[in-house]
């Protein structure tokens, strides 16, 4: 039987991949919600909605009377460091709420909801914590807009005749103009400034980020774990942490990147980049006429404050996988090559030099 998933935030990079992912299998039909239209296709419609109205959630939805799944990647940032951002629960909360109480209401077809969470959820971003981070343990003190999401899902899908899954990536990695949470347009931009400069590539972050310990998921790789978790009858109200199952040190990984820009590796220079690239934006529209790039605007290209975030990470971050492998999910991705990969397809597809 066809299934009709509604990809919720479906222009974000996890879920521009899961629905790409999906209308790819043949045996899905995608319904992609977010605020801004994208261009339909075969297995694929999308609707313009304010996930933030009530009524035009209602009213734009009441259509969707066959969907079967929800993958919810809808996400708001707030201002200032992304560090701060999983104290943005008002927002973060009522959009989830809007969105399935819509589709729960329009379709007696639906049986799994897919949450899309992050290991915000174990306080990485707070500073050290105990790893490797595994599903059970206890939360942090709140604020965490995560916490008010999985509370308010668990609840309302009580006596439902659907079921729901969390999954908890780190660092996503993939590409998605607008986005505030990919770590690859960062490294491309900065790396093809440094060189147009003609400077080594230094790594920007912290200088503890340098040794620690990290790891990222390969935005691909979730859109196959998010189908895995969707069609799977063991995962039904379990949590899962979803990483390419590797880790890396920043120091190891540096030469590999600095190789595919053709660039001499540096001394780490710790910066903000924040700070730093807002006045390098002239340059680099210079760069885009010189070099026949992509015409993406500045604040599309990069969320700098996410690439300060991540490069601040003086302390480990690792989470255990073994629960998705024992309930059925053993693809995994080798990061350093995923990172030179995806990186010169950046430059492949000329969005930077």
């Amino acid at each position: 039987m066809e299934k009709h998933a509604v990809v919720v935030g479906a222009l974000g990079v996890i879920g521009r991949y899961i629905a790409e992912h999906l209308a790819g299998q043949g045996d899905w039909r995608v319904t992609g919600l977010s605020r801004r239209g994208r261009t339909e296709g075969p297995r694929y419609r999308h609707v313009a909605v304010d996930l933030l109205d009530p009524a035009d959630v209602r009213t734009k939805l009441a259509a969707l009377d066959d969907v079967t799944h929800v993958f919810y990647a809808a996400f708001q940032s707030s201002a200032g460091a992304a560090s701060g951002y999983a104290a943005n629960i008002a927002p973060n909360r009522d959009m989830l709420a809007n969105a399935v109480t819509a589709i729960d209401r329009a379709s007696r077809r639906l049986r799994r909801v897919v949450l899309v969470t992050g290991t915000k959820y174990y306080g990485v971003h707070l500073g050290p914590l105990k790893t490797p981070m595994r599903e059970d343990d206890p939360r942090h003190l709140p604020p965490n807009y995560y916490f008010d999401q999985i509370d308010w899902l668990a609840a309302y899908r009580q006596g439902k005749p659907w079921d729901r899954v969390e999954l908890r990536p780190q660092t996503l990695c993939g590409f998605a103009p607008g986005t505030a949470m990919s770590i690859l347009p960062a490294i491309a931009v900065y790396a093809s400034i440094a060189k147009e400069l003609g400077l080594p590539l230094r790594f920007p972050g912290r200088p503890r980020a340098w040794d620690s310990i990290y790891q990222v998921t390969d935005s691909a790789h979730f859109a196959r774990a998010a189908l895995w978790a969707a069609t799977e009858p063991g995962c039904a109200d379990q949590a899962f942490n979803i990483t390419n199952g590797d880790y890396f040190r920043w120091r190891h990984l540096w030469p590999r990147i600095a190789a595919v820009f053709d660039m001499p590796v540096g001394e780490p220079q710790a910066i903000s980049l924040t700070r730093h690239m807002a006045e390098l934006a002239p340059l680099w529209q210079a760069m885009t006429v010189k070099y026949g790039l992509q015409r993406i605007p500045w604040p599309d290209l990069v969320a700098w404050p996410f690439a300060d975030y991540v490069f601040g990470a003086e302390w480990d971050v690792m989470s255990d996988v073994t629960r998705s492998r024992l309930y059925g999910f053993h693809d995994v991705v080798d990061s350093e090559a995923m990172f030179a990969r995806l990186l010169r397809r950046f430059r492949e597809e000329r969005i930077v030099p």
